[in-house]
């Protein structure tokens, strides 16, 4: 009997060194974080806002680190390949997700997603805010956002919108409640990124987009663009002429969409601390945060855990919004 006695005690000595060793193996890790290649993963097209993003910022992580981080975009399913990629990857740090909205827009869609975006992925920081921009083809003839209503009003279900995130996107559900506010439907094309949704504008085959400030800057600024409307209540820095939607009229419409890193949710502490730490100081370098917030981006750099609550939120917010509005998402 004591010797029974004696062997459970041995054993509860050993679990509890091992658990006071976790923590201080976790530190050790982190200290030589990253000491091989760091893999980005961008869930859509590239050439859009987010491959800019994580395109900049793995840049100056390369230099920081002196290990390459590289970027790969996986896009399909409104973000959720990529996505669920990122959920069920090992959780040691070195592979990463440039993410933002449609993590909580996912989460309410109809179905079962692959992956949950609470439980299964954890936040790095909240890198940029961002208005989203109504822009249209110099082609169509339209220079303010009254003329684009009016359009809308007398040709319903014809004037062709990209949707650069998808069907459930922030721009979809962005669109639906513009649709609302105007009175008449606009025909609403998918695509998986903001790259091939502006090529499509650029080249005559839509008629108008809405997508992320950023990704469009300098289409606008060349005159391939005409921007209409920021979905903001403020307008933006990059774009000081642009009028918010509520200046044309449209009034309580506010949009702001979010994009940031996030890891796989059973990454050590130490090591998010440290990504978190190594990404805000790049964020916050005042060259890289002239770039970003030259092409339409607002910084950010938050701590990782503001990524995780704007995720839960979102999700309760978009619930409303979806069903106040009758959106379909499907």
């Amino acid at each position: 009997m004591k010797s029974a006695t004696l062997f459970r005690a041995v054993l509860a000595s050993a679990a509890f060194g091992l658990l006071a060793l976790q923590p201080a193996h976790a530190q050790s890790e982190a200290d030589h974080f990253p000491n091989r290649t760091v893999r980005v993963i961008v869930p859509v097209s590239a050439g859009g806002s987010a491959d800019k993003l994580a395109r900049t910022v793995a840049q100056k992580l390369t230099e920081k680190w002196q290990q390459t981080v590289v970027v790969e975009n996986v896009p399909g399913a409104s973000s959720t390949i990529g996505n669920a990629q990122v959920a069920h990857a090992k959780a040691d740090g070195y592979t990463l997700l440039l993410g933002g909205d449609a993590l909580s827009l996912n989460a309410i869609q109809p179905g079962t997603l692959p992956y949950d975006p609470v439980n299964d992925l954890t936040g790095v920081t909240k890198a940029v805010v961002n208005p989203q921009l109504l822009v249209v083809r110099p082609g169509l003839n339209v220079k303010t956002f009254d003329e684009f209503a009016e359009l809308v009003r007398k040709r319903p279900g014809e004037i062709t919108v990209a949707l650069p995130g998808g069907t459930g996107s922030l721009q979809h559900i962005a669109v639906e409640l513009l649709n609302e506010r105007i009175g008449a439907k606009t025909n609403q094309i998918p695509y998986p990124g903001g790259g091939p949704a502006t090529l499509d504008v650029l080249g005559g085959h839509i008629d108008a987009m809405l997508i992320t400030l950023a990704a469009a800057t300098e289409n606008v600024r060349s005159g391939k663009l005409v921007a209409l409307a920021v979905t903001t209540p403020y307008r933006s820095k990059a774009l000081p002429d642009v009028p918010t939607l509520q200046e044309a009229g449209v009034k309580d419409y506010v949009v702001e969409s979010w994009q940031g890193f996030v890891a796989p949710a059973a990454t050590p502490k130490p090591i998010v601390d440290k990504i978190n730490r190594d990404i805000v100081a790049v964020l916050r370098e005042p060259a890289t945060a002239a770039l970003l917030e030259n092409l339409g981006f607002t910084i950010a750099a938050s701590s990782a855990a503001e990524v995780n609550h704007t995720v839960t939120q979102d999700i309760a917010s978009y619930k409303k919004v979806v069903a106040s509005a009758d959106i379909k998402l499907k």
